[in-house]
């Protein structure tokens, strides 16, 4: 078994499916609680395959930081809600083979959007390092 995981992007999806790359805050209360409903179905199947291992959806507000010196406050920057590469939730996974982690990411993908119609997401898909993984810089 390896971990994996799946990162669902706001924005940044190489292409979007026209009529699928509306925002969730204009989306109807129906569309929001059907995807939301959609995401458990996944976790519950996940979890019956032995697979699941953690989800967290994550809010679009959020800061950079980094170490500022010996002494001195962290620096800041943000936030970053108008960038491309905001992550909005992330799944881990524990599947036996690259195969099957795509497998669920691309089903992740078929999640409803507007009007009740796949999102066909892009969803990012990268393992956990492990001690023969490749690290590149």
């Amino acid at each position: 078994m390896a971990k994996y995981l799946l990162l669902k992007h706001y924005r940044g999806n190489p292409e979007p499916v026209p009529g699928t790359d509306v925002p969730m805050d204009r989306w109807t209360p129906d569309e929001v609680a059907a995807h939301m409903e959609f995401m458990g179905r996944v976790i519950d199947d996940l979890k019956e395959r032995g697979e699941f291992v953690d989800a967290q959806a994550l809010s679009p507000r959020g800061e950079f930081v980094r170490y500022g010196g010996a002494g001195l406050p962290p620096v800041t920057d943000g936030p970053f809600a108008e960038t491309k590469d905001l992550i909005a939730g992330w799944m881990a996974i524990d599947v036996d083979s690259p195969e099957r982690a795509y497998e669920a990411a691309a089903f992740l993908s078929s999640a409803p959007g507007p009007g009740g119609r796949p999102l066909h997401e892009w969803i990012e898909v990268r393992p956990f390092l492990t001690d023969d993984a490749e690290v590149t810089g």
